[in-house]
């Protein structure tokens, strides 16, 4: 992971402003593209649960309208217990900027930390 622990400040510091009122579980993801530009964001949750956007979401919004489209790097961090992993709708639209051997880092706030190739995750992506 590319200079990990600058990623990992940018990610406790965002992990701050993440609205998760509803479910408690405040999620911040820092993605890293192939230019070594960072972009991060945070679970933004609506008390009508299909409006909500997850961190990853965000973090690819705004690779996009800064037109970026390659993720070279992932990074998710969450107070859960355990690492939590990207949910199944962000595993796809992160395969759609990157590829099969993409790194995800998953850490919690205790430090604990899971690391996976993106291919890993979805072993079964929709491609076009």
């Amino acid at each position: 992971m590319a200079e990990q622990e600058d990623i990992v400040i940018l990610a406790q510091t965002a992990l701050a402003h993440a609205y998760a009122p509803y479910s408690k579980f405040p999620v911040s993801a820092v993605i890293v593209t192939e230019s070594g530009r960072r972009f991060v964001g945070v679970n933004v949750e609506n008390s009508a649960y299909p409006l909500s956007r997850c961190a990853e979401q965000i973090a690819v919004g705004a690779m996009i309208t800064a037109g970026e489209r390659k993720i070279r790097e992932v990074f998710i961090l969450s107070t859960a217990s355990e690492p939590a992993a990207p949910c199944g709708a962000c595993r796809q639209i992160l395969y759609e900027f990157a590829d099969d051997e993409t790194p995800v880092v998953c850490r919690n706030t205790a430090g604990k930390e899971l690391r996976f190739k993106l291919g890993e995750l979805l072993p079964a992506a929709f491609r076009l």
